[in-house]
């Protein structure tokens, strides 16, 4: 059943009581205009990737290597639509986590999902290998997804791409394709993989209300708090 514009105000602004600290911040961005924000976010995005370059290469090697040797007849680096600004799809990049035939578990699996359709999640996926669940669990997996940032299909902070199309969103849900996708966000710091996509959506949208660069270096800061306890984005 489609939200009411009323209904998606009081859950967003819900949301947005529970960390009122992003409306605080919102309230500044006003002070710049989104093409100069937009400017600086690019900027700051492709300035960040060079720089960490000679210093994730050596990382990617070794993740790649290891992925190799565990399952040396699959794929060390896989590619995934993914529904991006304005509901185009493009490829990801992520290292493998799972076993070459995942996708053809997955249809003997559906019983076990612990989210509501179409997100899918089991804690305990007999799919993920075990080097995948240490890429997992340091995010380390998502590493690959610098080169996504560089062609300018994703950011570092923004709502995550979802795997299924533009068309099964619902019309109030199509907000967050506004925006280019990123590496991390609200959901990813605050929720995580346990919550709901609904719930997700609605911090996705307070993300895209209030943003501003200040936010982005909030949401990077938590983030990297985040990986450091472990809280996986799966």
């Amino acid at each position: 059943m489609e939200l009411s514009t009323l209904d998606l105000h009081v859950s967003t602004q819900t949301v947005c009581n529970d960390i009122e600290w992003v409306n605080v911040i919102g309230s500044r961005s006003r002070l710049t205009s989104l093409s100069s924000y937009l400017a600086l976010k690019r900027a700051f995005d492709i300035t960040v990737c060079l720089l960490a370059m000679p210093v994730l290469l050596p990382v990617l090697l070794l993740c790649f290597l290891i992925i190799k040797i565990e399952s040396p007849n699959g794929p060390a680096v896989f590619t995934q639509y993914r529904t991006g600004r304005h509901g185009k799809r493009f490829k990801i990049y992520k290292f493998r986590t799972m076993v070459t035939n995942a996708e053809e578990m997955k249809q003997h699996l559906l019983y076990l999902n612990e989210l509501k359709w179409p997100d899918f999640k089991i804690t305990r996926d007999p799919r993920v290998t075990r080097f995948g669940r240490i890429l997992r669990k340091t995010s380390l997996d998502e590493l690959p997804q610098i080169i996504n940032i560089l062609k300018g299909e994703m950011s570092f902070v923004g709502p995550r791409p979802t795997s299924f199309a533009a068309s099964t969103y619902k019309l109030w849900q199509t907000e967050r394709l506004d925006v280019v996708p990123g590496l991390t966000g609200l959901w990813q710091v605050y929720g995580r993989a346990q919550t709901e996509f609904n719930e997700r959506l609605r911090l996705d949208i307070a993300y895209i209300q209030n943003r501003c660069f200040l936010l982005d270096m909030i949401i990077l800061l938590l983030t990297v708090g985040a990986v450091f306890e472990g809280k996986g984005s799966h």
